[in-house]
């Protein structure tokens, strides 16, 4: 979930960057600045294979992709991440994590980034960083019985999350209204974004894989409700009318949508927030969880409910839906380009 915020964040800073030719969809480098960091100078998912804001965007909501946020929380850093998004009135985020398995200290630092133009000239340079700032890790967060650690034995004591990262249910609903509908929220809890921004997001929180040519991902794998899960049923289709601006996430044991759901053809809209915890023997970071049998069928029928009774209730104002219909993606049908069947997520 916290691939969300970094989003929302990579745009804003675009936006504060103010240089000409910078922007969302200039191809992004990242270089290597300690020997724990990793480099990235290409993109073979997208189109001209460079990665960029956007693309990575694209990657991070598509299918939820875990790359896609490291390479944010490197453009962004991992104290301005923190301090803008307490300054915005999220003050139970605390965001300290890459998905690296990297220690505490080296979280800390974030690789040197190079913005290029179309010959691979510099157009912007940002220095590696480190952020000084320090966390209130007081309340221990702990949870299960036991816990497989790195060398695959189980560890017969509760898992530490004392220093995850941490996000709450209330926050991440909020984040997705303030972008959804920015009128509705203080203006401090706003993300300084512009109307193309918001455009290019409301696109992708709700295109679905098979309409999309960059990345090309394999549908039978990676179907239309792969990440709705108030929609995610049996069949693997959406229905035709409606569209879910949401994100998802799963780890340890927990599935979280938060999501907005709109209905064009019976002009309804709402949003919906859940989480689950779906571990029955207790054991962290071992893999077997209930998502299938349990997470996934208890969303769906979470969402059909609230689903089926907002069809029926009956509404004093009917919703202008017109700032969401949006001219999708379609993938060419003679394009012959192997799909994407194994990605990090």
């Amino acid at each position: 979930m916290v691939k969300m915020p970094l989003a929302f964040l990579s745009l804003e800073k675009l936006n504060t960057i103010n240089k000409k030719n910078v922007n969302k969809y200039t191809p992004i480098l990242f270089d290597s600045s300690q020997y724990w960091q990793r480099a990235m100078y290409k993109d073979m998912t997208a189109a001209n294979g460079l990665p960029s804001i956007a693309h990575l965007i694209k990657r991070a909501f598509l299918i939820s992709e875990n790359e896609p946020y490291n390479r944010m929380y490197q453009f962004v850093g991992q104290g301005s991440t923190n301090q803008n998004l307490h300054k915005k009135g999220y003050t139970d985020v605390r965001i300290t994590r890459q998905f690296l398995g990297l220690t505490e200290e080296q979280n800390r630092h974030t690789n040197a980034i190079r913005f290029i133009d179309g010959e691979g000239k510099d157009l912007y340079f940002q220095p590696p960083a480190v952020n000084i700032d320090s966390f209130d890790f007081s309340q221990t967060i702990k949870l299960g019985k036991g816990y497989m650690n790195r060398n695959d034995s189980i560890v017969n004591e509760p898992f530490d999350f004392t220093k995850h990262n941490n996000l709450s249910l209330e926050s991440m609903q909020q984040m997705l209204q303030s972008v959804m509908f920015p009128k509705s929220v203080s203006k401090k809890q706003r993300f300084r974004l512009k109307k193309d921004d918001y455009d290019f997001l409301y696109q992708y929180l709700s295109q679905y894989p098979s309409e999309t040519p960059y990345p090309k991902y394999d549908t039978t794998k990676f179907y239309d409700s792969y990440v709705k899960s108030f929609f995610h049923d049996s069949t693997h289709r959406m229905p035709s009318d409606v569209r879910v601006f949401n994100k998802v996430g799963w780890s340890y044991g927990f599935l979280t949508d938060v999501s907005y759901v709109v209905d064009f053809k019976n002009g309804i809209e709402y949003m919906l927030a859940a989480t689950l915890y779906v571990n029955s023997d207790e054991i962290l970071n071992d893999n077997k969880y209930e998502y299938n049998t349990m997470g996934s069928p208890f969303l769906y029928q979470l969402g059909q409910t609230i689903y089926n009774y907002e069809l029926k209730r009956k509404r004093t104002y009917q919703p202008d839906l017109s700032n969401f219909k949006i001219n999708y993606e379609q993938r060419d049908q003679n394009d012959a380009r192997s799909p994407l069947k194994e990605v990090d997520n």
